[in-house]
Order: C-alpha cells, then sequence, then structure tokens
C-alpha cells in the first residue's frame, strides 16, 4: 500500500496514516446458488487482515513478514521502502486507514479471484488497494494514492443486482481506447518524458514529461545524457464504471540512466535514490530504478473527456553509479 509524496527522486509511502479503525461488517452478501463467489465480510476480513500486519511490518521494518502479506512487484517495492528506511535510520507510519469500501467482481472459474478496496481520509489521502488470491493465499498486489488536499473525483464502480462488479480485460472495448492501449500510451509518454492529450493534465501526466524535459535539459548543460526506461510489469487489472468507462490498475518497472558525454562536472541521484547511493556524486554514470503502479480512469467511447491517473505508487528499488 502506497505512502505517497508526488514527483521524481521523492519516493512514495510516507503520508501519516489516520489513527486505527475498525472495518465495517457488512451483511454477507453471497452469490446466489453456494457458488465459490468472494462475499463482501470475506474482503472486509481480507483487507482488515492486511492493513493490520502491514501496520506491524512497517513499525518493525519487518521483510519476511511482507512476504505473507503482498507478491509480485507490490512486496519488492513494499521492502525496498523498508530497506531505504533502514539505509536513512528512520522508521515508517504505521496504522490503518478508516471505513473501506469494497467492489468485488464476479469469480471466474479458473482466474484468480480479487476485489478492490478504498479508503479516504479528507484532508490526507485516497488509497486504492488490490487484493488477489494466489496458491499462498490473499495478497495485496497492486496500491495507489492519491494525497492531494483535493483528490481527482472518483468515478462510480459499476455493480450488478448483486452488488457485484464487473471485470474487463485488458482489451476490452467500449471505452475512448482499450486498457492496454492506455498502459502502453502513459509508459510511452512518461518513457519520451512528452505531454500526451489522451490524458489529463496532472502529477503523474504532465507533470512527470515536464520534470523529465526539465532534468534532461540540465544534465546536458552539465554534459550528460538521460535515458528513459518505463516497461509494463503484471497485469492490467479493469472493473466497469457506472458511466461505461473503465478504471484500470497497472504497475511498470521504470530506470534512469545518466551517462556523462562531457568529462567534467559530477551528478547525483535525488530522493530515496540519493539515500541508496549513500548520498555520493559519479563522474561517469549513475542510475536508478523504480517499481510504480497507477490507477486510471478511462471514459467510455465517444466520451470527449480524457483519461484520468488518479493515483500511483513509486518506490526506489536501486540505484547506483560510478
Amino acid at each position: 500500500m502506497p505512502k505517497t509524496d508526488a514527483g521524481e527522486g521523492t519516493e512514495t509511502r510516507a503520508v501519516v496514516p489516520p489513527p486505527p479503525v475498525s472495518s465495517p461488517s457488512p451483511a454477507d452478501s453471497s452469490a446466489k446458488g453456494g457458488s465459490a463467489q468472494l462475499t463482501a465480510k470475506q474482503a472486509y476480513r481480507i483487507h482488515s487482515d492486511y492493513q493490520r500486519g502491514l501496520s506491524a511490518a512497517q513499525r518493525d521494518l519487518d521483510q519476511v513478514a511482507m512476504g505473507k502479506l503482498e507478491s509480485g512487484l507490490a512486496v519488492q517495492m513494499t521492502r525496498a521502502g523498508f530497506k531505504t528506511a533502514e539505509l536513512e535510520g528512520g522508521s515508517l507510519a504505521a496504522g490503518t486507514w478508516p471505513n473501506p469500501r469494497v467492489w468485488i467482481p464476479r469469480h471466474v472459474a479458473g482466474r484468480p479471484d480479487w476485489f478492490v478496496a478504498v479508503s479516504t481520509e479528507p484532508g490526507v489521502a485516497r488509497v486504492i488497494d488490490v487484493m488477489s488470491s494466489t496458491p499462498a493465499g490473499w495478497r495485496l498486489v497492486a496500491s495507489a494514492a492519491d494525497t492531494r488536499a483535493t483528490p481527482d473525483r472518483f468515478p462510480v464502480i459499476a455493480t450488478d443486482d448483486d452488488g457485484y462488479a464487473t471485470s474487463l480485460s485488458e482489451n476490452a472495448t467500449g471505452l475512448v481506447a482499450t486498457p492496454r492501449q492506455v498502459v502502453d500510451a502513459h509508459l510511452a509518454s512518461m518513457e519520451r518524458a512528452e505531454i500526451d492529450p489522451m490524458f489529463a493534465d496532472g502529477p503523474w501526466t504532465s507533470d512527470i514529461a515536464l520534470f523529465w524535459q526539465e532534468e534532461r535539459a540540465q544534465l546536458e548543460d552539465a554534459g550528460w545524457s538521460l535515458t528513459l526506461s518505463y516497461l509494463p510489469e503484471g497485469p492490467v487489472r479493469a472493473l466497469r464504471t457506472a458511466d461505461g468507462g473503465a478504471l484500470v490498475w497497472y504497475g511498470a518497472r521504470s530506470t534512469d540512466t545518466r551517462k556523462v558525454e562531457r568529462p567534467g562536472a559530477r551528478v547525483a541521484l535525488k530522493g530515496a535514490a540519493a539515500v541508496r547511493t549513500g548520498n555520493k556524486s559519479f563522474a561517469h554514470s549513475a542510475q536508478a530504478s523504480y517499481g510504480r503502479m497507477y490507477v486510471t480512469y478511462i471514459p467510455p467511447a465517444g466520451s470527449p473527456d480524457p483519461v484520468r491517473v488518479l493515483g500511483d505508487w513509486s518506490e526506489v528499488l536501486e540505484g547506483h553509479g560510478d
């Protein structure tokens, strides 16, 4: 689950959480016919157990415990954040987010079950977690947050008569672009450091492109080059929204590589990447890699509205240079 801080070089996860609050215990809304459908009651319990486990692991910077709570890129990002905190000699805020709401897609035979939990603390953050079943049990597999004072409007997730959400494939049509097309376009715009008119301006679109443009210009003035890479990581998960659009969750690994072209100036990395490289400066090259996760809204086909990125989680995985 993200800690957030927006912007390159200032990695995420350390918004001070609100005090622990018990999750609601809604009535069991199981599907008819005794199917394997996950119920709302079960989902709330799973997410509550995750939050309590995460809070304890954050307090103790317990790398081992995270393997029982998160999976895939998410656990790599959390463990990397723990390592950064240890190198800084600091700690991470602990606690749980209040009053989450869950949305559960219908069970599909042969596919992992998953659900979304959204927690909002006014003036602090909106946090969106994705929990998925795995062979080892339920794990957090994606998360993103918006910590702006006034978060962007969050779309209503569509539900059927029994209260279940509708999952969509990465190639779902009926949208201004398929989820996969949106993921590829978003990552490409950051890799190229170019603003893509498909997306609304914001901290995870236009601001990132402008940041990298400025960073590249400063490096070039100092005799250095900058190469960016953003590669998708893991599945693309999507839910239908009430207006016929979609909410999409996806991850990526990014690498920014700086190389000297004209010997003279030295370069240092920023934020957590600087911590991971001992706050050193480098004469020949410097590189940082990140895990990144996003939640994005795609309008329905025919809508004049832009695609909106609604939150992220970013964590430096490693940094090095010479």
